[in-house]
């Protein structure tokens, strides 16, 4: 088990446009995919992409297998291993929907999201995945993805009078490092 160092707003590597993954089940990939959910449930997040930990490659991983302290009103979302993602929406319908980032530690914004998603790509084995998503899991998605191309919630929010710390925020509310 390895804890990986999670990179933070303003580290150019965050900005980077990851390439595909190549290959399939491989030792070391498994061994990524394994350090990366211990890195990402040791600070309760919701999802962590590659690039969040200095890897560039198209990989993300998400979900819990019970409600996140972070976002306690949300429904867990299955553990889910998708490489070389391609998100389509399915409408032109967005919601707004409050967003942290394990890479912008102790802050939460308003970010307008596609509503309904359909996403496609791979399982760590090569399998095809093939979903269609809505609400908190369709949210969580394109979160993860953005890192693949080099954006941060942040540069999506529309009005920053909702944007600030989680603690000032949601008093009570776990303020540690959100995804």
């Amino acid at each position: 088990m390895t804890i990986h160092t999670i990179l933070k707003m303003g580290d150019p590597r965050l900005l980077r446009v990851a390439p595909p993954v190549l290959a399939f089940d491989t030792d070391s990939l498994h061994l990524l995919i394994s350090d990366m959910f211990d890195t990402m449930h040791s600070v309760n997040g919701a999802g962590l992409a590659a690039p969040q930990i200095g890897i560039d490659m198209q990989l993300v991983i998400f979900g819990t297998d019970e409600v996140n302290p972070r976002y306690p009103d949300s429904p867990p979302i299955a553990r889910t291993v998708l490489l070389n993602p391609v998100i389509t929406p399915l409408s032109d319908a967005l919601e707004d929907g409050w967003e942290g980032c394990l890479s912008v530690p102790g802050l939460r914004g308003v970010v307008p999201r596609f509503a309904r998603v359909r996403y496609t790509g791979f399982d760590q084995y090569g399998d095809a995945i093939d979903r269609t998503v809505d609400g908190f899991h369709a949210r969580v998605v394109q979160h993860e993805c953005d890192h693949l191309v080099g954006k941060l919630y942040p540069m999506r929010i529309k009005d920053f009078t909702q944007f600030g710390f989680t603690e000032v925020l949601f008093p009570g509310l776990d303020a540690g490092d959100d995804d």
